[in-house]
């Protein structure tokens, strides 16, 4: 019994021995592992810190580098009312209108619908804001300016039936316009649609703080979408890397032609179809136009004839690189012989890029205006042939990005000159000579903007020329009583 009983004992001892044995692998196993779960844990944490640190630390970054695009001091949004525009004419037209508009509805402390795109004129362009600007960069760059909403929304036009007032805003209108006249309208009308907004904002007189801000809306938050920027962008390293090139803005299009009245070079049967075009149009008033007086007066764009000898006078080499920044040029294969004789390496977007991938810009004038922008304010030279809207916009793009060279020609002058070289009266020497003593102080150098008083149609234009935006100082003091007076 009792050897039962020390055989028993001896296994509990053995088993308890067990146990103690395994507990003490078990201390051992463990020991390390949570050592270096919190060791882990430790630089985890201590990372976490400094990635939170980091993170503080750009974030206050970025709110100092935003703080900077901001000229203005920032508004607060009780609104007094919903501005809509209705935006006419071409993309740069357009432009330059919603620039106002916005600079309009900070004024006014108005919420802005983002505009809507002209759609009914003679390029009748489908697209909408947002198919040609990046919209929401467009509200978050500007939030600190304008409330900013994508649409009316129902309830206000649940309220008030939606019958905005629609009108559209006098032409060349300083700020006391808006505060006297259009103001007081929201106290009846919550809600007014400019249905036509090219030009409603004065050049000059208008208070240091607004022009800045139509600089900050031209040149900041006014971004076309990514995929205009993209292949724009594209046909710029595509001409980069050929190397040097000029942007020729031929404005030799159907639509200027038949508007303008202008039909030098062209066939009897070409001035007659360009004449039925315009009396196609109810809305443009003058039907009857002489041509030739037109041409004299410098109002017509130079013929691609004309601006071929011009660029040779101008000294322009001819191997160096033509970019056409333009649509379809009116009867392009006869106009454009003299130019590609002269200059072998004429270029134009549709021979440089893939028709798959100018197939979804088909169609859509704006679109395709916006690809030979970017490629324009790009160029190494910028040569318009007339002062249309897009001229302007890209001298002044040019201007606000480091004043590159843009030739502006004198067409007057030019007109002139040219007829005395093709009657032989100058020979081609004193010709060149002529051309380019007559546009030395024409390349978009540093100058102050020329007031004409009562007469804005023929002054300078602000989107061309925004000085008030380009002086270095930060005050900019006394630069609003030093532009030009004639």
């Amino acid at each position: 019994m009792e050897s039962v009983v020390q055989v028993k004992s001896e296994r509990v001892q053995q088993s308890i021995q067990g146990v103690v044995i395994q507990r003490t692998r078990l201390k051992l196993w463990f020991i390390p592992v949570f050592a270096s779960i919190l060791v882990w844990a430790c630089l985890v944490q201590l990372w976490h810190m400094r990635l939170l640190s980091g993170f503080t630390r750009l974030t206050k970054v970025s709110v100092r580098v935003d703080e900077t695009m901001h000229s203005t001091t920032p508004r607060n949004y009780t609104s007094n009312g919903f501005l809509q525009v209705s935006c006419n004419g071409g993309l740069n037209q357009m432009r330059a209108a919603i620039c106002d508009m916005v600079t309009v509805a900070r004024l006014l402390n108005l919420t802005l619908v983002v505009p809507e795109l002209d759609k009914s004129s003679f390029w009748a362009d489908p697209s909408n804001f947002e198919d040609i600007f990046d919209v929401r960069h467009f509200i978050d760059s500007l939030r600190d300016e304008v409330n900013i909403i994508k649409r009316l929304p129902k309830k206000v036009a649940r309220s008030y039936g939606y019958h905005p007032i629609v009108m559209p805003p006098v032409s060349w209108s300083s700020e006391k316009y808006y505060l006297q006249q259009i103001l007081p309208l929201f106290s009846k009308h919550q809600v007014i649609n400019f249905n036509r907004t090219d030009t409603r904002l004065a050049n000059n007189g208008i208070p240091l703080e607004l022009q800045r801000l139509r600089c900050q809306v031209n040149f900041h938050a006014l971004k076309f979408t990514q995929k205009i920027e993209a292949l724009g962008q594209k046909l710029v390293h595509m001409l980069q890397q050929r190397g040097p090139f000029v942007a020729l803005h031929l404005r030799y299009e159907m639509d200027m032609l038949a508007f303008s009245g202008c039909t030098e070079g062209c066939t009897e049967e070409e001035a007659e179809e360009l004449k039925q075009l315009r009396y196609a149009f109810p809305w443009w008033k003058e039907k009857e136009i002489v041509s030739d007086e037109k041409r004299s007066q410098g109002l017509c764009p130079l013929t691609p004839e004309e601006a071929t000898l011009i660029l040779q006078a101008l000294g322009i080499e001819k191997d160096m690189q033509i970019y056409i920044a333009s649509g379809d040029i009116y009867s392009s294969e006869r106009r454009l012989a003299a130019l590609k004789t002269a200059f072998p390496k004429i270029v134009k977007k549709e021979m440089l890029l893939d028709p798959e991938e100018l197939q979804q810009f088909q169609n859509h004038s704006s679109q395709m205006a916006a690809l030979d922008f970017i490629v324009s304010t790009a160029s190494n030279i910028f040569i318009p042939t007339y002062d249309g809207n897009m001229a302007k916009l890209v001298e002044g793009h040019r201007r606000y990005h480091g004043y590159k060279k843009t030739i502006l020609l004198d067409r007057k002058t030019l007109v002139g000159l040219l007829d005395l070289h093709h009657n032989r009266t100058l020979s081609w020497a004193e010709f060149s000579a002529a051309v380019r003593q007559s546009h030395e102080g024409r390349i978009g150098q540093p100058a102050h903007r020329r007031v004409i008083e009562d007469k804005p149609k023929e002054e300078d234009y602000f989107y061309a020329n925004p000085h008030e935006c380009l002086c270095e100082s930060a005050t900019c003091e006394g630069l609003d009583n030093s532009t030009e007076v004639r």
